[in-house]
């Protein structure tokens, strides 16, 4: 069903509450009001809502503000209380745990933790994701064979395909990704083809020239630079995407067109062909 260009916007007071940080609650609350254009929330987020004075604060701001709840309690005591307060308002409330662990309980049992924020563990794997960041951020464009070799995956394409932006969304799923730009009339580095011949996976963006040449005319205004500018010349800009899906296919190097993919969507495009690259053959 398409949504009518005439109709009126609802505003829509939203309250999410969550023990710990409010990141769950928030991203199924995105994707899930992502199919309702016409709703115009307007979003109040209650993190660490652990104990009664944090309740009664949530509670405060339920009475001022009225709508709809949706929570991520681990502590039965505290949630079972939100429902009921909540009740008495007229207020829905949804877990949005709960079909998950209700699932999930069907196998584990009763053999359940209430600990709040316990996905936010500093164990090997949360250190492992920092080192994933670091070496995103410290070695941006970074061309040196050593840096190359260091990464679990390497993403080349020309400029404003997505490849910084994708590198650092990868590293908090703890992957390096390593980042190396097609430029051109220059030659790539060589460590791109060391690390190549060393069996690093390597990945390939593109894009429309179109859309890269909107994408960098707005670069070039916000960086008040005017005038004729090869950067952003559509038919400069077609050659280069040329070059780069030529140079992909000679050399053997997977593609992903990110011109109508967000930066999460291709980051699971990544994690898509590095599982099938780990598949023996």
């Amino acid at each position: 069903m398409q949504e009518d260009p005439m109709e009126e916007p609802i505003p829509l007071h939203i309250h999410l509450v969550s023990d710990s940080t409010g990141e769950t609650v928030s991203a199924v609350l995105e994707a899930a009001s992502s199919m309702f254009p016409v709703l115009e929330p307007v979003t109040h987020v209650h993190p660490f809502v652990r104990t009664r004075v944090a309740l009664d604060e949530v509670m405060a701001a339920l009475e001022a503000q009225p709508g709809p709840v949706f929570c991520s309690i681990a502590d039965t005591s505290v949630s079972s209380e939100l429902f009921e307060r909540a009740a008495r308002l007229q207020l829905e409330v949804v877990d949005v745990m709960a079909p998950v662990v209700e699932a999930l309980s069907r196998f584990g049992g009763e053999r359940r933790i209430e600990r709040p924020g316990s996905q936010y563990r500093v164990d090997a794997e949360y250190l492992e994701r920092v080192a994933a960041l670091d070496y995103a951020i410290s070695h941006d464009d970074g061309l040196g064979p050593d840096y190359l070799l260091q990464a679990d995956v390497i993403l080349v394409g020309v400029s404003r395909t997505s490849k910084t932006p994708t590198c650092i969304y990868l590293a908090y799923q703890g992957i390096r990704a390593a980042n190396v730009p097609l430029v051109s009339g220059e030659a790539p580095p060589e460590g791109l083809f060391e690390a190549q011949r060393a069996g690093l996976p390597v990945i390939g963006l593109t894009a429309s020239p179109q859309r890269l040449a909107q994408i960098r005319r707005h670069r070039l205004s916000n960086m008040e630079i005017s005038g004729e500018n090869a950067y952003a010349d559509i038919h400069h800009i077609r050659d280069e995407v040329t070059d780069a899906r030529l140079f992909f296919e000679k050399h053997g190097i997977p593609m992903i067109d990110v011109t109508r993919r967000s930066i999460e969507e291709t980051a699971a495009a990544v994690r898509v062909l590095l599982r099938r690259s780990r598949v023996p053959s």
